[in-house]
């Protein structure tokens, strides 16, 4: 069951965002490791559109030999997520599927790495711009201390 989670950390992240200073860019990733299809995915639907309006993005990796043709729905790559209940469509694309038995062998693990993060900048960026607030610059990661 995957809306209950979703609900529980779109409540956290509107819990921080109350609490955030103003100008403060807080953004939240959710990650599912799921080795099964979805059992409540009208509720899930329901509430990734609601959360699109959030900070947050959902990464769904899957494990395992189950069909996850659904899961691949929920990635709004193709089409935008459309509640059945109330007909409102998702603001953004929030998540990113993965299925983990595309990745095979030794070399696999930066390619897996690569595509499981693949949309988080834009996600990041289409949400801070969405709400009319430039991603602050990336501050200079320092080099290592010399040996």
């Amino acid at each position: 069951m995957f809306s209950p989670l979703i609900k529980c950390t779109a409540k956290h992240v509107r819990a921080q965002m109350a609490a955030a200073a103003p100008g403060s860019q807080k953004y939240t990733i959710l990650l599912i490791i799921t080795d099964g299809a979805i059992m409540d995915l009208p509720a899930t639907i329901s509430e990734i559109v609601k959360a699109t309006e959030l900070p947050l993005s959902i990464v769904i990796i899957g494990v395992g030999n189950a069909d996850f043709s659904t899961m691949e729905m929920l990635d709004g790559d193709r089409n935008s997520l459309t509640c059945e209940e109330t007909g409102i469509t998702a603001q953004r694309d929030i998540v990113q599927f993965v299925e983990f038995q595309k990745y095979t062998g030794l070399s696999s693990g930066p390619r897996l790495a690569c595509d499981v993060l693949a949309e988080i900048p834009d996600q990041v960026v289409k949400y801070f711009m969405g709400n009319n607030q430039p991603p602050n610059a990336s501050e200079p990661v320092p080099p290592p201390p010399a040996a």
